[in-house]
């Protein structure tokens, strides 16, 4: 068995490339804490990270990689495979797509108490709550949630651009100078915010650029009909809501405001039953949901979005419809707030509030009509540089991680 999956592992780690990592989810796996884990939806780019962490930290046979829905090891123990390993002299085990296993919780709990000098690593879905389990694993697991693609890296990647990541307010404060030194310094940056915005999310659009559309839709579809079933105990019968879900957000063109009552009632489910679905999709990293700015902040979101473009050009395509530029801003501005762990809600003044600032996305034409009062005040347009006072380049978000 273990023979096998070291061979196995051996023609992985080989066609891992080592040339762009993510240092901080890197900085996450080197760590000296003995049991961390990566969350994401799938596309991500979770694998590779383990595999570059044994490919750049170990010898081949101090450290075991393999994948729970491996067909070889169908029926195995997770434990017994780490069992012969240790007995192996092995010092890191690394456990991909987790949340497949039946009894993950039990057994990681048990490799955790039984081996105290093994590292052990794991993946798994978004939706994987190592927090609501029952054998106390929150206070033994490091976990970082992998986003997508931020466009600083996306840049390192296909340009071999190095950009340094900004704080919010880096950008508030020197956004002319740094949109103007960016964009003159790499005439095809804009060019190449535009081609993120439709493929530049998830890693795998380094394979092949064609296919990237049809590679992502697979995956949604995994994610809609096997991942959240599987992992929400689910009636298979309740997918087709989902699937209604998305197509009210496609065909709705602008984000679509939320009637919860009235949607409840025409999906025939309960209210609460609709905003447990919705809170699922968000978990998934299906859609993004933004709750209103008031003073007593609602429990139900006001607004939902695809959580990155990709997704909303991927359904469009799907659905035969065209995209609206005006909500693919939004989407992108949202996801690069939300990814960069801040909070954002959507506002009647303006579009949307993020921390004590006030935010209205349009394109180059647009004016300070709608905010000439709010004090902290910004047009975020969708141009390559501008050089006016609180006026933003929507790209230069694409920096905060």
């Amino acid at each position: 068995m273990i023979d096998f999956i070291l061979n196995k592992q051996a023609r992985l780690l080989a066609a891992t490339p080592l040339e762009f990592q993510r240092e901080l989810y890197t900085n996450k796996l080197i760590s000296k804490n003995r049991l961390v884990g990566l969350v994401g939806a799938r596309g991500v780019g979770k694998t590779t990270l383990l595999l570059q962490y044994i490919k750049s930290n170990y010898d081949l046979q101090e450290a075991l990689y393999f994948s729970v829905d491996d067909v070889y090891l169908s029926g195995s123990s997770i434990y017994e495979i780490v069992d012969e390993f240790v007995k192996y002299g092995g010092k890191v085990v690394v456990i991909d797509e987790i949340h497949k296993y039946q009894n993950w919780a039990a057994e990681l709990k048990s490799i955790y108490d039984s081996f105290p000098n093994l590292l052990v690593r794991f993946s798994g879905s978004s939706m994987l709550n190592i927090l609501e389990q029952k054998h106390d694993l929150s206070r033994r697991a490091v976990i970082a949630k992998v986003e997508i693609l931020s466009f600083r890296e996306y840049l390192e990647i296909k340009e071999a651009i190095s950009l340094k990541s900004l704080s919010l307010e880096e950008v508030l404060d020197n956004h002319n100078k740094l949109s103007t030194k960016y964009a003159l310094a790499y005439p095809n940056l804009y060019k190449e915010f535009k081609n993120y915005l439709q493929f530049g999310a998830y890693p795998f659009f380094l394979e092949d650029e064609d296919e990237f559309k049809n590679k992502l839709f697979n995956a949604l579809e995994k994610i809609l009909r096997e991942d959240i079933p599987t992992l929400n105990k689910i009636n298979y019968e309740h997918i087709s809501i989902f699937q209604k879900i998305i197509s009210k957000l496609i065909f709705s063109k602008l984000p679509y405001k939320l009637n919860a009552t009235a949607l409840a009632k025409e999906l025939n489910i309960s209210y609460a039953t609709l905003l447990y679905y919705l809170d699922i999709l968000d978990r998934a990293n299906v859609i993004s949901s933004v709750k209103k700015f008031s003073k007593n902040i609602s429990k139900k979101p006001d607004k939902l979005l695809f959580a990155n473009t990709n997704i909303l050009s991927v359904f469009a395509d799907e659905f035969k419809t065209e995209t609206n530029i005006g909500t693919m801003r939004e989407i992108f501005f949202t996801s690069c707030i939300k990814n960069s762990g801040m909070q954002i809600y959507y506002s009647d003044i303006g579009d949307f509030v993020v921390k004590d600032y006030t935010f209205e996305i349009g394109g180059k034409n647009k004016t300070f009509k709608q905010i000439k009062d709010v004090k902290n005040g910004f047009l975020v347009i969708d141009t390559d540089y501008i050089s006016t006072t609180n006026k933003i380049p929507l790209w230069l978000f694409g920096l905060l991680y």
